[in-house]
């Protein structure tokens, strides 16, 4: 090829080798910048949609693992309060027990009597501090709790309208005089014969406490171990993100080296060929 001052496409050249070193180094200052692979749709459609789903489904999951630890709060407070009132049914079965001995007198069975009471007492005082965040579960206007269990929809029949899979715990009412704790408001052991009674009426309060305290004991235990899923499939999604976006540092680093002296050598590559014309000049002299 002749000799021109026109065209330097050694020049040109290296040019165009420098630009894609330069945009080389871009892109991996970007990826050591992020320390993601696939930070934007243009790195990669496929990864990054996929990954912005995911971010969906974490975001999703951060909803129900809230959802659920407010749920768990709920029933452990509740399962403490009906703890409570089972260890203060055993102190009054206890008190009954002793005032219906024929063998007592009458100031022992008023003390006894006046200890009952306060036990009794002492239960509406426990059902009306198990309280969380304005749910109680252990008094009947206290509510329910309902909780987020998964982000699937549990009625697949609506294609429209979303229906989350949930869990439930339901109200116990442990409330004076009502279906759990059938010991009445007024309930006394003043008497032998009210004593006697109150015995019968103790032993059916203890087999409905049992199944109030399985069932919240159980609903518990499902709530922690719906949280433990929920907590290990959220690290699953999240190592999932990584696989598809995450920029390997050390790769990255060592490619950046190897850009770095490309660029040096492109520069003087590029300024040797911009050299090139000034050679036309000799020929003149």
């Amino acid at each position: 090829m002749g000799f021109s001052v026109n065209t330097n496409t050694g020049a040109m050249a290296a040019l165009q080798s420098l630009s894609e070193t330069n945009k080389g180094m871009s892109q991996v200052q970007s990826r050591i910048n992020t320390g993601l692979n696939v930070s934007s749709t243009k790195d990669d459609s496929a990864s990054y949609t996929i990954a912005q789903g995911l971010r969906g489904d974490m975001g999703g999951l951060k909803a129900v693992s809230s959802s659920l630890s407010r749920a768990k709060s709920v029933t452990d407070v509740a399962v403490a309060g009906a703890e409570q009132i089972s260890d203060t049914i055993n102190q009054m079965k206890a008190k009954a027990y002793q005032a219906a001995d024929a063998g007592i007198d009458t100031a022992t069975r008023t003390a006894l009597n006046n200890d009952f009471v306060a036990l009794r007492d002492q239960i509406t005082t426990i059902v009306n501090s198990s309280d969380f965040n304005g749910t109680n579960l252990l008094k009947a206007s206290g509510g329910s709790v309902t909780a987020l269990q998964s982000l699937k929809d549990s009625d697949t029949s609506s294609a429209t309208t979303w229906n989350p899979d949930s869990l439930s715990v339901a109200n116990q009412d442990m409330e004076l005089g009502k279906s759990v704790i059938t010991v009445a408001s007024g309930g006394k052991i003043d008497t032998q014969a009210a004593a006697t009674a109150m015995i019968d009426t103790l032993t059916t309060t203890q087999d409905n406490l049992k199944t109030s305290l399985s069932t919240l004991g159980a609903a518990s235990r499902k709530i922690d171990a719906q949280a433990s899923f929920t907590s290990k499939l959220s690290d699953s999604i999240e190592g999932g993100i990584g696989n598809l976006v995450d920029a390997d540092l050390a790769k990255e680093s060592a490619r950046l080296q190897a850009l770095q002296v490309k660029q040096q050598l492109g520069v003087q590559a590029l300024s040797i060929a911009n050299q090139a014309p000034q050679t036309i000049t000799s020929l003149f002299r």
